[in-house]
């Protein structure tokens, strides 16, 4: 090949490095003909990300294809491509290329849960679903070892299915259990969550209150225009677990105040144009309250001025 200049590929196949002697290829497969995966705890969100992916799709094509695997009565279920997918409806398109894979129900979910982690931005929930499905999975086929597949393999070299997990998605086994307790709270709850309207740290803590008070407390902050910090939700949890916990007591706990944060943090790269270089924090403290003060007297001289206008 001549110095510098690049090899020419002419197919999908070669793309992706697929050989002709190997089991999959990628091929042009009729939307209609694919089926979500059931549970798919991976949200289509229609945002900017998704915008762009169907503008690139519209303008490229499709770079990437799509997983899938036949069904046994006919067609196939997607394991990746889910916004592809809804990308390539969304502009008219009826295929779209897919490897086609046969895979078990458990390698299914491995395989699903494994591709949507690349994702950039996953929110709470999405993990939350899709460590406990994995998790499950691995478990289910740690029990048959016959069927076991390369991807867990290591279950029968004394690792378990979690501490495989953790290496595998780059979490702590504290931090998966944790991330799967969310799975616990009712779906209001658990959306507010993903909205950040509450704070990782007390859902998980609030997981632990039977389904019935979460009900319950959906109300009490809907009251109180408040969600509980750390502290509140970590006693309502030891209040429900000793069996004192009602709506009375929920109001009482929300209805404490929370410590106000007050501090003001600017990044020092923002600051560093208004300093010599040599100066200590405490000077740029001092010049930084000097600089206010001063900012106060002038708007204070300015109001006093526009009074004595009128």
């Amino acid at each position: 090949m001549e110095q510098g200049r690049k090899p020419k590929i002419t197919t999908l196949d070669e793309l992706f490095g697929i050989t002709e002697s190997g089991a999959e290829y990628v091929q042009e497969i009729p939307i209609s003909e694919i089926s979500d995966f059931p549970d798919h705890p991976f949200k289509v969100r229609q945002d900017e990300a998704m915008l762009n992916m169907t503008e690139s799709i519209r303008e490229n094509g499709v770079h990437q294809p799509a997983i899938v695997r036949p069904m046994p009565d006919g067609g196939y279920q997607m394991l990746s491509g889910h916004r592809r997918k809804v990308a390539c409806m969304a502009i008219g398109k009826t295929t779209i290329p897919a490897v086609v894979r046969e895979m078990s129900d458990d390698e299914a979910v491995i395989c699903m849960v494994e591709a949507n982690h690349q994702r950039e931005n996953i929110l709470p929930s999405e993990r939350a679903f899709s460590y406990k499905m994995q998790l499950d999975a691995m478990k289910r086929q740690a029990g048959r070892p016959k069927n076991n597949s390369a991807q867990v393999g290591l279950n029968f070299r004394g690792k378990q299915s979690r501490d495989i997990l953790a290496e595998q998605v780059g979490e702590s086994k504290n931090q998966i259990q944790r991330y799967i307790r969310l799975t616990e709270l009712v779906e209001p709850l658990l959306q507010m969550v993903d909205d950040k309207k509450i704070a990782f740290n007390p859902a998980v803590e609030l997981s632990y209150l039977p389904l019935e008070l979460q009900t319950e407390l959906l109300s009490v902050i809907e009251a109180n225009e408040c969600t509980p910090s750390l502290s509140q939700a970590q006693r309502m949890k030891q209040a429900a677990q000793d069996g004192k916990l009602d709506r009375n007591g929920m109001e009482f706990v929300m209805a404490e105040e929370k410590p106000q944060q007050n501090n003001i943090t600017i990044k020092s790269d923002k600051l560093s144009k208004y300093f010599p270089k040599e100066a200590t924090p405490r000077e740029k403290e001092e010049m930084i309250l000097k600089a206010l003060d001063y900012y106060c007297k002038v708007q204070e001289r300015k109001r006093q001025e526009r009074q004595f206008e009128r």
